[in-house]
């Protein structure tokens, strides 16, 4: 982690927790960091956006959607646009996670849900990595290299100050597994090896997501190209999530 980043800690809940329990949630959990060193972030169902933005009304934490689509309006069934997370008061959205990948979003649509984020003034945290088939083959560096060069192509420079990229590696997503430091640290030097084609590459952020812990945190967080963590499971417990909180800090 850089002194020259300040590190980003998100909190994907997937799909768990209504607003009335994101609501509970928020009242355990801000009393847990006071005021944190490292950004952090919440991620709930869009269900549950709005009443989690106000649970977090003066406090440090802000919110983001975990998807966005590149429309504004039109025949998307079960689809949020921009401005609809933009009217909850969240100020992000997650674009292109493995589980969204894995029902159907290509590179195309990733990169056309990053520019239409970008556009109405969302912070985009976007996600890549590779499967445990395609690390296996040797395939780990040329798979990132297309899904961030897709993506970030639609990029500005003039952008990057609301971009973070997240390096999931998807055999490491709710399994239990988890790349080791050594390997986070490789896969997000190359992630930002890659990005400096689009934008400059030492005020980007890149997170590392895939079965963070408070027994791991630390030791991943303390990689030279790893500036937090998009956090899946450990997310969901407000005194777990306080502790991946302090270990960026």
């Amino acid at each position: 982690m850089s002194a020259a980043r300040r590190p980003l800690v998100a909190g994907n809940w997937k799909m768990f927790k209504t607003g009335a329990e994101a609501v509970a949630y928020c009242e355990a959990f801000t009393p847990l960091i006071g005021t944190p060193a490292a950004e952090v972030a919440l991620c709930p169902p869009f269900t549950a956006l709005a009443d989690t933005v106000r649970a977090l009304e003066g406090s440090p934490v802000w919110v983001a959607s975990q998807t966005v689509h590149d429309q504004v309006q039109g025949a998307h069934t079960g689809e949020v646009s921009a401005p609809m997370v933009l009217a909850t008061g969240a100020r992000g959205a997650i674009v292109g996670h493995s589980e969204r990948r894995a029902a159907g979003e290509s590179d195309a649509m990733v990169a056309a849900r990053v520019r239409a984020a970008l556009d109405h003034g969302l912070v985009v945290i976007l996600c890549c990595g590779e499967s445990l088939e395609q690390r296996e083959a040797g395939q780990t560096e040329s798979w990132l290299t297309g899904q961030i060069r897709a993506a970030l192509g639609v990029v500005t420079r003039e952008e990057q100050d609301r971009l973070v990229v997240a390096y999931e590696p998807i055999w490491a997503i709710g399994t239990g597994r988890t790349a080791s430091p050594g390997q986070a640290q490789d896969a997000c030097a190359h992630v930002r090896a890659v990005a400096a084609e689009f934008v400059d590459p030492e005020p980007l952020r890149v997170l590392y997501g895939g079965s963070v812990t408070p027994d791991n945190a630390a030791e991943l967080f303390a990689q030279a190209d790893v500036d937090g963590g998009l956090v899946g499971g450990a997310s969901l417990d407000p005194a777990k999530f306080a502790t991946v909180v302090a270990a960026a800090g």
